[in-house]
């Protein structure tokens, strides 16, 4: 008899632990809310939500011509975002733009034009602040006011000019020939089988590639798949650009380092073909190129995980190709550099 409640106790504690262990682990839960946010309840009892994916496959044409709206109404009295027209077109398409026309784009701007607020059109809509919120991560830095060299009429020396547009680059330099095609999520078999995350720009090997946005050097070196590779920070630090597969020998410039600071339109490194192997410097890939790749944080638990976010760059290179840093090449060094340097605006920095 003895026994029997002496097993009895055991069960009910056993019982009692189990409970408070699920009862604990409760509080770090991960929920899905319609397959976008992902809630965390973290040992404090603090919720955070973020994004956990983002399919971007917003064309040319709409990031063109939002951009162009943007550009234009920038000193009127009601300026537009052309991140806003873009989150509010793909909300309402449910993010299918294979029957988009500029004209979408058109009447929402002649809305806002007319005094109504973005929140007054959008009140409606269920997915509206995922995507805007996603694509404020994507586009946040490329757009704004900022200081450019630009040549004296005489040509004889530089000064510099104020604008508002786009302030990234292409990362293929100025008159250097390039092409490329969509190849996001083609199958990719080195190492082990998967797809292919970024957009290959097939080049010239020497190519200057060119930093698209500013940003913290946090990756420099060799890596099994990418060969020599570069992984920049945004300053913001949601974005991380990827560069690889870069030159044998000389694959950066030359006073490149973790922890540098570059901005839009620096020279970082040269176009190659190195990769696919774990010894380093060795030219494995057959056609040159550069993988150029970026990736999306909303939280810092994405940046090095098995559910990291990277998106289909082609529409937003095939923008950047109007946006070209034009460099010139030291002959002692062999480093090139850019010809026109880019600032931000003086007056901004101390507001």
């Amino acid at each position: 008899m003895l026994l029997i409640i002496r097993k009895k106790a055991c069960l009910i504690i056993c019982a009692v632990l189990l409970l408070s262990t699920i009862l604990y682990s409760a509080r770090k839960i991960l929920v899905y809310h319609n397959n976008t946010l992902l809630t965390v309840t973290t040992e404090e009892g603090t919720r955070k939500d973020y994004i956990k994916w983002v399919d971007f496959n917003v064309p040319y044409k709409a990031l063109h011509h939002a951009l162009i709206l943007d550009v234009q109404s920038h000193e009127t009295d009601t300026p537009i975002s052309w991140i806003e027209l873009l989150a509010y077109v793909s909300a309402k398409n449910g993010n299918n733009f294979k029957n988009f026309k500029e004209k979408q784009l058109d009447e929402v701007a002649e809305f806002l034009k007319s005094g109504k607020t973005i929140e007054e059109l959008t009140k409606d809509m269920k997915y509206y602040d995922y995507y805007y919120q996603a694509y404020d991560t994507i586009l946040s830095g490329f757009v704004g006011e900022y200081e450019i060299e630009v040549p004296d009429e005489n040509g004889e020396g530089k000064h510099w000019e104020r604008r508002y547009g786009l302030k990234v680059f292409s990362p293929i330099a100025k008159t250097f020939p390039y092409h490329h095609y969509d190849d996001f999520g083609n199958s990719r078999s080195y190492g082990f089988k998967r797809i292919h995350l970024g957009n290959d720009l097939m080049g010239q090997v020497g190519t200057p590639i060119v930093a698209v946005e500013g940003g913290v050097v946090e990756a420099l070196g060799w890596n099994q798949y990418g060969g020599w590779r570069i992984g920049i920070r945004s300053l913001d630090s949601k974005r991380y650009y990827y560069y690889a597969h870069l030159r044998k020998n000389f694959p950066y410039r030359k006073d490149l380092e973790i922890g540098s600071i570059v901005k839009a339109g620096d020279v970082i490194g040269y176009l190659g073909r190195t990769g696919y192997s774990k010894t380093e410097n060795v030219n494995n890939i057959q056609q040159p190129h550069l993988h150029f790749g970026m990736q999306l944080i909303f939280d810092e638990s994405q940046k090095e995980c098995n559910n990291e976010i990277w998106i289909d760059v082609y529409q937003i290179i095939r923008l950047l190709d109007k946006q070209r840093s034009e460099v010139v090449k030291d002959p002692e060094t062999k480093d090139y550099s850019r010809v026109y340097d880019i600032r931000e605006c003086q007056d901004l920095l101390f507001d």
